[in-house]
């Protein structure tokens, strides 16, 4: 039993959790301006993790048949029987059903609008199948969190929110079309999608740099927006000087750097953001 449960976590890689529940409790603080209650923090905690855990998992059964196909992924639950269809499928009912009930638990308005905050995590896997576009979706997924944090505490969508959620959006689809960049080749081979099929890998690269500026950019609008405190810029700072050191040890003549460290290391962005922005209410 414990190794099942163990392959499903690896499955859905739980742990990647770092990149959206800090922005999606950055939204909640924000909403309150300050402190949003511990209620209010377990139901998007749960909201946030059965919607991304149902995600990843319709993401690995929908790319099975290429997973199996990568060299990369021969580790995976999925692929070496680990986790079944039936138990991946019993998997995602199970986290829509934690995610249901959770969003329940919040304003009505929260409820009314997960169809609409759920289309894009039912839309990415499909995406590399048909448009580079894929890494955009991604973006939109993922700032379903903040959007979703600032929702269940204010219960209604303004301004300030939508800026947030494009300086997340841009930030992790930016980062997914570099971290694709080591695809470009098993892609082309496959007939799949990605930037670096449709620009090549540098450029892919050097649109990722502009638009990690772009987002940074707006998470400082954003921050004079609603007039933050100056700790929250801490927080802006140290994203900007990870998002710089990332950029700087690209080298696309050998992807040697684009290891699992790297990958979580991005995960630092969204950790530190939170934090600055939840202590500069009190700093």
């Amino acid at each position: 039993m414990r190794g099942k449960i163990g392959a499903h976590i690896e499955n859905i890689a739980l742990h990647h959790t770092i990149f959206d529940l800090p922005f999606a409790y950055m939204g909640a603080f924000l909403a309150a301006q300050g402190w949003p209650g511990w209620g209010t923090l377990l139901w998007i905690t749960l909201a946030i993790t059965g919607a991304r855990s149902a995600a990843l998992a319709i993401d690995n059964l929908v790319d099975l048949k290429y997973d199996k196909a990568h060299p990369r992924f021969t580790r995976r639950p999925m692929v070496t029987g680990a986790v079944t269809k039936g138990g991946a499928l019993f998997l995602i009912a199970l986290s829509f059903a934690v995610c249901l009930y959770a969003v329940a638990q919040l304003p009505p308005v929260c409820l009314q609008l997960l169809p609409l905050a759920a289309l894009p995590f039912v839309i990415y896997p499909f995406m590399k199948r048909f448009s580079f576009a894929c890494h955009g979706v991604l973006g939109l997924a993922i700032a379903m969190a903040p959007a979703g944090g600032w929702v269940a505490v204010r219960g209604e969508i303004d301004a300030p929110m939508l800026l947030l959620c494009l300086a997340v959006g841009i930030w992790i689809g930016a980062f997914d079309a570099v971290y694709g960049t080591q695809d470009e080749t098993f892609d082309r081979a496959h007939g799949l999608h990605s930037l670096a099929t449709a620009v090549g890998a540098a450029g892919a690269v050097k649109i990722a740099q502009i638009c990690h500026a772009v987002s940074i950019a707006c998470f400082i609008a954003l921050g004079l927006w609603l007039r933050l405190a100056p700790f929250y810029y801490v927080g802006v700072f140290i994203a900007a000087a990870t998002l710089a050191y990332q950029h700087r040890i690209v080298d696309l003549t050998n992807f040697h750097w684009l290891t699992q460290r790297y990958f979580m290391r991005n995960g630092i962005v969204a950790t530190a953001l939170f934090l600055c922005t939840a202590a500069s209410f009190w700093l």
